[in-house]
């Protein structure tokens, strides 16, 4: 049974092009090495469509039956099939190679195309996982969305929690995005890495990373970062930065999370970037209305249709978006309007900065700038730029890149409050009286009377549909000038400011 299970992980190595006929022995005997095995027979057949989760499944069980496994949670378990991947996969330098000679052969697509398939083949990415992921779209008032819960980070088990705690703190490597992870075989409180590959990539005369995000949220959601641990700054650099990236992957959008706590990214500590094959729904939006800056009258400039804050400037010569970007970064920085409550400063705190996005369409470079400002208030401490909290039934998190684009990610308890939710509106059950969806029953009740019949065959497509309005909403929420005549007037009193030169 054994035998039968390494084979057919011999074998998938060879059907998906990670090792050669001439590994096989090889890597057979690694594998053998790897679960304490002394005896093997291989079995006569040769195995085709592998199905990898059951295979290593097989694999993990035997581990711990024997042993060899410590302890059967998912954290240990995802630790020991990572180590039985690493065992299938070729050298960096075999892959970078290849990256290369693809890219300068065939062009960056064909090269992006054979290290996704890579960095899924080798399960880095777990395509079983990911499959887990509750997606759809809906229409907003804004065109789109897309939605998500996201499924494909396991929970960790009681056990690995507690061993966690108690675990020594390392600094190596510093953090998730460093390079130092290519290879690493990971711990408790840290994933393993012995099947991930890292493209080396020269952006502005720098070294860089490229990789895949393990959970990605969308078509090829890459990851771009610093060879340095080193922190996020939204700055001119970072501009020169983006359309250098683009320039080399035009197929693909980069942005960068924002620069300050509370409308940052998760990672603020690691310079980095994310993107990839994806149009999202901000990418859509049109815009709504021109302006010009005195001085930039070669370069287009609007205030795009969207929920959240959004300059977007565009033209041929990506020098000129990056002079307009660094005019509009400084003049954001510094700027404060009482009465549409933008504080650039609060005793001595900044609250102003930006999330740029870069891509190219057709012969133009295009930089979205989402105005951010982070400042709280006694009503809502999380923040006054962020979802207010009659919304945190549903998104609660903070409004990174992801979600500024058009993409939500919504927390995996979701999935069970909606299911339960649904068949308490099909059932009429009084909703306030489940502890588990009673957070929800406000919001039900404000849309359940839009619908004039509620089944258990279109409750479900109703909870979706709702749930993207509320999304919505949420990035109104985190929308510094709101959508209003109000708050569209003060918007136009900020880009008009940057002719003035104040």
């Amino acid at each position: 049974m054994i035998n039968e299970a390494i084979k057919k992980l011999v074998c998938y190595g060879l059907e998906h092009g990670l090792v050669g006929e001439e590994d096989i022995i090889f890597t057979t005997n690694q594998l053998l090495e790897t679960l304490q095995i002394d005896e093997y027979e291989e079995p006569e057949e040769t195995y085709r469509n592998v199905d990898l989760e059951s295979v290593l499944k097989e694999l993990l069980d035997y581990a711990y039956e024997h042993g060899v496994l410590e302890e059967n949670g998912v954290v240990y378990r995802d630790l020991f099939d990572t180590k039985l991947m690493a065992k299938l996969m070729p050298r960096p330098s075999d892959v970078i190679g290849r990256f290369w000679d693809i890219y300068h052969r065939d062009g960056p697509r064909a090269a992006t195309d054979f290290y996704y398939h890579l960095s899924q083949d080798s399960d880095y990415i777990r395509r079983y996982r990911i499959a887990k992921d509750v997606k759809w779209k809906a229409q907003t008032p804004y065109g789109e969305m897309d939605i998500t819960i996201n499924l494909s980070k396991p929970e960790k088990d009681p056990k690995a929690i507690a061993a966690a705690k108690n675990a020594k703190q390392s600094g190596y490597p510093k953090c998730l995005l460093c390079v130092e992870n290519e290879g690493y075989a990971g711990r408790i409180n840290h994933p393993a890495r012995q099947n991930h590959r890292i493209i080396p990539v020269t952006i502005q005369d720098s070294r860089w990373g490229f990789q895949y995000s393990p959970y990605v949220y969308y078509n090829e959601h890459c990851i771009v970062f610093n060879s340095r641990h080193i922190p996020m700054k939204i700055e001119h650099g970072t501009f020169c930065k983006l359309f250098d990236f683009v320039k080399q992957f035009p197929h693909y959008i980069v942005g960068s999370n924002a620069d300050l706590p509370i409308v940052g990214g998760s990672i603020l500590s690691h310079d980095h970037f994310q993107g990839g094959s994806y149009e999202f729904a901000m990418a859509k939006a049109p815009v709504e209305r021109e302006f010009t800056v005195k001085g930039f009258e070669d370069v287009k400039a609007g205030i795009v249709k969207w929920p959240m804050s959004v300059i977007r400037i565009a033209g041929e010569d990506t020098d000129r978006l990056i002079a307009l970007a660094d005019k509009i970064l400084e003049a954001w920085r510094g700027y404060t309007d009482k009465d549409a409550f933008i504080f650039a400063e609060t005793e001595g705190e900044p609250h102003n900065t930006i999330t740029p996005i870069a891509r190219k369409r057709g012969d133009l470079f295009e930089l979205d700038l989402v105005l951010r400002n982070n400042i709280t208030t006694e009503e809502h401490p999380m923040g006054l730029y962020h979802p207010h909290a009659e919304l945190h039934h549903i998104k609660k998190e903070n409004i990174g890149l992801i979600e500024v684009m058009g993409l939500a990610v919504l927390p995996a308890r979701l999935k069970e409050e909606m299911e339960t939710l649904a068949l308490a509106i099909v059932n009429k059950k009084d909703i306030r009286a489940e502890e588990s969806i009673s957070k929800h029953a406000d919001w039900t009740e404000e849309f359940l009377p839009k619908y004039k019949e509620v089944t258990k065959e279109n409750v479900m497509d109703i909870l979706h549909k709702e749930i993207a309005l509320v999304f919505s909403k949420v990035l109104e929420h985190a929308g510094v000038y709101k959508r209003d005549e109000a708050g569209q007037k003060s918007f136009d009193k900020f880009t008009a400011s940057l002719s003035e030169g104040k």
